[in-house]
């Protein structure tokens, strides 16, 4: 499993010095995260790195590269069951948790699409009218030039994930 830090969050971490690493083949084993604050509130923004499908969780107390994994893992596992992708988490997530490595960012364009969701996240967190878990929606659902889908000039990143678990469910 590769997560991709972001470089604040890597020295919120301790995580030491950051690998390159190209993608992983298997795409549900490589996610990118990013810290962010809301006011003086740190979160944290974690992204499937080819599809974009996202989960924001709260930073508090996430000061070490364990922490992060744990609460990273039971983020991700919570967005996946509630839309329906149980089995996944189960099957392709889950069973990788044991070998994390940690890498920089990809590319630029990553980056970049990852700046955007932050920027969303923040908006939606200041409200405070929204659960997390309907935050996440938003995420998924938000267009991203990034995930050029079905010659589109955009896609979503719920579909890109959608065709990701077609593609492993009918190689």
């Amino acid at each position: 499993m590769i997560f991709r830090l972001s470089q604040k969050l890597n020295a919120r971490i301790k995580g030491g010095t950051l690998a390159t690493l190209p993608p992983d083949e298997n795409p549900f084993a490589d996610w990118s995260a990013g810290l962010f604050h809301v006011g003086r509130s740190p979160h944290i923004l974690v992204a499937n790195t080819k599809s974009l499908y996202s989960t924001v969780l709260p930073g508090k107390g996430v000061t070490d590269e364990a922490t992060f994994v744990e609460r990273v893992s039971s983020s991700v596992r919570e967005l996946l069951e509630a839309n329906g992708h149980r089995g996944v988490y189960e099957s392709s997530v889950a069973p990788l948790l044991g070998t994390v490595r940690f890498a920089k960012a990809l590319n630029r364009s990553l980056t970049g699409s990852m700046t955007d969701l932050v920027k969303q996240a923040v908006i939606l967190l200041e409200t405070g009218e929204l659960s997390v878990t309907e935050i996440n929606s938003q995420l998924i659902g938000t267009p991203m030039t990034g995930l050029k889908h079905a010659g589109s000039t955009h896609g979503f990143p719920r579909d890109e994930f959608a065709d990701m678990v077609d593609r492993v469910a009918n190689p």
